[in-house]
């Protein structure tokens, strides 16, 4: 059995009420399209959020329910099972995805670097007293990430890569982003990669930043967006991009709606949601970033050919 149609089965085994290609033509409500996403509950995600409560998606016909996951693999499994009718997913997930056959197609930008070093919502860290000073000194070092052969990896060896150090030294052990600023003070590992709110929670804590990982990557890197499959209604996709970038811009220019609601939807302390550096929301897919991280990927044996970036984004 192919891939794709084992996670289409997984996906109508755990959501019954689900079927592969019901994502096309979605329930009414009201004269609206009932829509579900399936998305992470993070700082990245403050725009669906944002622009569901100011009603740019009831504008649109769209009656939106915002379903949390847990990471990339569990969105794109529940679109592609039907479960979401659209999702949020970072670029090397879905790079991934695509290249693993699997139908789906990118409908609006989801998050993006701030491109600015120093200022950026992702980042390495090691101790304070850690004689690790840039990236080019993570080789032969213990690194922490949230998922292995992924977006964190990929552009940690690109910072390591621009300091002029040998990134297939570099050794990633998985842990998840709550865990990792306590494994670093206790020494189970050489340094972190964790995107915000516990950037400022483990510099809080004494941790100091080597490398900005995103930043490094790719001028402005796009790091995540929203997904459908190809199989939804074009005129339904429509209509969710044109409510998805609405919120996009909303959120960028008003930082402070952002941040307020992170605490309707994520368990971030207010006083940390008061000091986060929070990311950039274009509208805009920088498709040269795009194509760095599928470079990169694939030079470091993540993709094992070379992506149709034409295929994946809009």
């Amino acid at each position: 059995m192919r891939r794709s149609a084992r996670i289409c089965l997984a996906a109508v085994l755990l959501v019954p009420a689900a079927a592969c290609g019901s994502s096309g033509s979605p329930a009414k409500s009201g004269g609206k399209d009932k829509v579900t996403a399936g998305v992470i509950a993070i700082v990245d995600t403050a725009p669906i959020h944002l622009g569901k409560a100011k009603g740019f998606f009831d504008k649109q016909n769209i009656d939106l329910s915002i379903t949390p996951v847990q990471g990339g693999a569990a969105s794109v499994s529940g679109a592609v099972g039907g479960q979401f009718q659209f999702a949020f997913g970072n670029v090397t997930s879905l790079l991934t995805a695509k290249e693993q056959g699997l139908p789906i197609k990118v409908v609006a930008n989801g998050v993006s670097s701030t491109g600015e070093q120093g200022k950026d919502f992702s980042a390495v860290l090691v101790k304070q007293d850690s004689p690790i000073r840039t990236a080019k000194d993570l080789a032969g070092r213990k690194v922490s990430v949230n998922q292995l052969r992924n977006i964190g990896d990929t552009t940690i060896r690109a910072s390591v890569r621009k300091a002029g150090g040998d990134p297939s030294k570099v050794t990633f052990v998985e842990l998840p982003f709550p865990d990792a600023p306590a494994a670093l003070q206790a020494g189970r590992v050489d340094a972190i990669w964790v995107v915000e709110p516990f950037v400022s929670q483990a510099i809080s804590q004494g941790a100091r930043p080597i490398a900005w990982n995103y930043a490094d990557a790719a001028p402005n890197l796009t790091v995540a967006a929203y997904f459908t499959t190809t199989k939804t209604d074009p005129g339904l996709v429509k209509r969710f991009t044109a409510a998805m970038n609405e919120s996009l811009r909303y959120a960028d220019d008003h930082p402070g709606e952002a941040r307020e609601i992170l605490k309707s939807y994520t368990k971030i302390d207010p006083q940390i949601i008061a000091k986060i550096t929070l990311p950039k929301w274009p509208t805009e897919i920088n498709r040269e970033s795009v194509q760095a991280i599928a470079d990169d990927a694939l030079g470091d044996g993540v993709l094992k050919q070379k992506p149709d970036l034409g295929a994946l984004l809009p």
